[in-house]
């Protein structure tokens, strides 16, 4: 029998080409797009999986606290005091790891360089995360200071071979290491992301500061590994007041978090998790599976559509014995061969659209075609989707009167089965019309944050790293390039203007409380020429000058941080920053430093020698860019030629904050165009059903003097009511949806009625379309062949 039904499947589907071409292309189509966002969901899901028990490692965070113990935000980054602390006082501690990610760091063999992403760590790491070794061994690969495990595409890059075990490399123009490890490359799936690992005892050995332990320098991350069975809410509560024993100026309060949980549920109010990138996953689960139904929901329409020209069909076989049991088989049968036809042609598509995903998104899907659970996964959805899609058909096509067919007569089952199509029909617009006014509301959202003032002249602005000689020839290099012509000013400071990238609190000032020193203020350390580079705004004040010696102690604030301190004459107040005097000399407008919808934080900028890491430039607007960037390049290799020149321009810097409101918006714009042409298919199966049951009628009205324009016009209107129909079931929906996402930003656009009434008419007029070419072929058909036709 199952022979039988293949057979049967095979040629209904080669009968009917067009009908089979657009069933298997619009299945296809929601295949793939459910696929490959449940790939994405895979992917998100499984971050920070890579350990070796991944029930039992976590992340240890740290609750900020004010003067009345109440939580005022939530860090996961922590002090380099804490893992080695916990290892020796709690037993429940298995393993224990400081890790200190380095960044960009220049790494060389003698014959080649370049620059990977570096870390720092203890070797506990290595037994919290499962690396996979290629060479070396993980038991000792950390054991000699001088080591560096490097990944394969690194030894590769650098190399040119991944046999590089003892072979020795020059690190950041400073110390000669000895490769004791090769491991495979990282998944972007991971918190602690590198190139290339150095042991802990190594980062003290270069950088000085590190080898005692602090309480107040929140640059690093600590990751741990419990013992089976410990209790996490007791440990919390043992380890809730750590910091302050074993230092009375720190009053953060430790807890432990589950790292695999972290990505997704990193959002946290008064030192609970609330949600974080879990919603963003939750949309598009639901993105997912609401392309598939209508999918679905389309094969739907167009196998009822064509049910007339199958009654003869299930008529004789009824009448020959064929129970309806039979029947459903045979169409189930037809439906998941359609299916697993969709189902090649989806995974071809997933192929083509992976790499621009991954580029959109910055990660790495990939089908694993070696992984059965792969196959499982994609066997169930098959399974699913042919039975939804099939099931409808299968159940109303078996349920005819073989005694009503075969005489012809009318053998509709009545009105619930015209009903539900419209009702799916529905359904699809709705779900179509929702995503339509969900992509124009984000791209008006992005469109107001991008022009928002930034505060400062973003244009001509360009920064690089300041490394290597860079740190002990930067007057030398300023002198340089201002004579060079190339820029008219530049600054060396600890962090780019463009993003948020340091804070502190304890800072006192004349009327501060103790409940002031919780105060969350973002940081910056440079020198002079700040406010001359950026062309920020000053409202009170002066920039740090040369002309005052008194400036090596100065301080300029925004004015976000003048409201919080309350001072109705900033300039010349002392203040108290990180335990020393500092005097205020300056106070300039808010400018965007964190998020463009954002509130700005209290901003200040500290002039302190030595603390550098960013220098940013103003090129000369007199000279081509080019010219500018080339005479850069050369002046910086002369004195820095260890190093590579990168030069960014800080309004691509700016630009990049966008970048997750505008992945929605495309996410959103292409998914709302693949509802709409799947949903148009639907409407378009719909408009040949009701065309074919109305052959007869429409024969009639043409004997009788009806018009083409007056026909299209029956038979296009009941579509259209379904469209408007679904246009008032959905425009609520959206709205309220989306000001629900719009109240996440502190500054925001809002639905006007124009986006509204742009996606009804764009939506009715995209329906219209659909249905024309069904309405005008019916109309313009020989009255004479109607009338032949029952």
């Amino acid at each position: 029998m199952f022979k039988l039904n293949f057979k049967i499947a095979l040629r209904n589907i080669w009968k009917n080409k067009t009908s089979s071409l657009i069933n298997i292309s619009g299945l296809a189509i929601g295949l793939a797009a459910c696929l490959l966002l449940l790939l994405y969901v895979a992917y998100e899901w499984n971050f920070d999986g890579q350990t070796f028990d991944p029930s039992n490692t976590y992340k240890v965070l740290i609750n900020n606290v004010d003067a009345n113990k109440k939580v005022t935000s939530t860090w996961q980054a922590s002090t380099n005091a804490i893992a080695p602390l916990f290892k020796s006082e709690y037993p429940e501690v298995e393993e224990a790891a400081r890790i200190d990610g380095a960044g960009l760091k220049l790494v060389a063999n003698g014959r080649k360089s370049l620059k990977r992403t570096a870390c720092f760590a203890d070797a506990d790491i290595l037994r919290i995360y499962k690396y996979t070794f290629t060479s070396g061994d993980a038991k000792s690969a950390m054991e000699a200071p001088n080591s560096i495990i490097v990944t394969e595409s690194t030894a590769k890059d650098l190399f040119g071979t991944t046999d590089v075990l003892n072979k020795s490399v020059h690190f950041d123009d400073k110390v000669d290491l000895k490769i004791t490890g090769v491991i495979k490359d990282l998944p972007k799936n991971t918190s602690v992301f590198f190139d290339f690992l150095m042991p802990w005892t190594l980062n003290e050995a270069l950088n000085n500061w590190i080898k005692e332990p602090s309480w107040g320098n929140f640059n690093y991350n600590t990751i741990v590994r419990m013992a089976p069975g410990t209790d996490i809410n007791k440990f919390n509560l043992s380890i809730k007041g750590f910091m302050h024993r074993h230092n009375q100026y720190a009053d953060g309060q430790l807890l432990v978090f589950p790292l695999s949980k972290l990505h997704l549920y990193s959002t946290f109010v008064n030192g609970v998790s609330i949600g974080g990138n879990i919603e963003q996953l939750r949309l598009f689960m639901g993105l997912a599976i609401g392309i598939l139904l209508i999918a679905c929901v389309n094969f739907m329409n167009m196998a009822t559509a064509k049910s007339e020209k199958r009654a003869k069909e299930v008529g004789i076989k009824k009448t020959i014995g064929a129970t309806r049991r039979s029947l459903i088989s045979q169409f189930l049968m037809e439906s998941l061969v359609l299916t697993i036809l969709s189902s090649v042609l989806a995974i071809v598509l997933i192929e083509l659209c992976i790499p621009v995903f991954n580029n959109l998104f910055d990660t790495s899907l990939r089908i694993n075609y070696s992984n059965s659970f792969i196959w499982l996964g994609l066997f169930a959805v098959i399974l699913l989707t042919g039975l939804i899609s099939g099931s409808y058909p299968a159940f109303y096509l078996s349920s005819f009167n073989p005694v009503q067919i075969l005489r012809k007569r009318n053998f509709k089952t009545g009105l619930f089965s015209v009903n539900l199509r419209q009702v799916l029909v529905v359904g699809q617009f709705s779900f179509a019309i929702i995503l339509i006014i969900a992509t124009i509301v984000i791209y008006k959202q992005i469109q107001y944050i991008k022009n928002r003032p930034i505060g400062y002249d973003i244009n001509t602005l360009v920064q690089m790293p300041q490394e290597g000689e860079l740190y002990g020839k930067y007057n030398l290099l300023k002198d340089r390039l201002i004579r060079s012509g190339a820029v008219t000013s530049l600054y060396q400071s600890s962090g780019t203007i463009a993003n948020h990238t340091s804070s502190f609190s304890g800072m006192e000032w004349k009327g501060s409380t103790e409940a002031d020193k919780g105060i969350n203020f973002s940081q910056i350390a440079t020198t002079y020429d700040f406010v001359k580079t950026t062309g920020l705004k000053l409202i009170a004040g002066r920039d740090f000058s040369e002309k005052f010696a008194s400036d090596s102690a100065a301080l300029l604030i925004n004015t976000t941080a003048l409201k919080l301190m309350n001072l109705a004459d900033p300039i010349g107040q002392p203040v108290n920053y990180h335990g020393n005097k500092f005097t205020i000399v300056g106070v300039f407008r808010d400018f965007i430093q964190d998020a463009p919808g954002s509130k700005e934080t209290p901003l200040v900028v500290a002039f302190t020698k030595g603390w550098g890491g960013v220098l940013t430039m103003r090129l000369n607007p007199a000279n081509p860019v080019a010219d500018n960037l080339a005479t850069i390049e050369k002046v910086v290799k002369d004195i820095n030629p260890a190093y590579p020149v990168e030069l960014t321009f800080v309004d691509q810097l700016y630009a990049a904050k966008l970048k997750a409101q505008q992945q929605l918006g495309v996410l959103s714009n292409m998914f709302g165009g693949l509802a709409i042409f799947i949903s148009c298919l639907g409407l378009f199966g719909l408009a040949a059903y009701s065309a074919e049951q109305r052959t007869k009628e429409i024969g009639v009205r043409k004997i009788l003097g009806a018009s083409v324009s007056s026909l299209m016009q029956l038979l296009s209107l009941s579509f259209l009511k379904m469209v408007g129909f679904a246009i008032i079931i959905s425009v609520p929906v959206a709205t309220y949806l989306m000001n629900n996402w719009l109240n996440g930003f502190d500054f925001h656009t809002n639905v006007s009625w124009m986006v509204v009434l742009l996606t009804a008419v764009g939506t009715l007029a995209i329906a219209l379309l659909t249905v024309s070419y069904q309405a005008y072929k019916a109309a313009n058909a020989n009255p004479v062949d109607a009338l032949k036709y029952e």
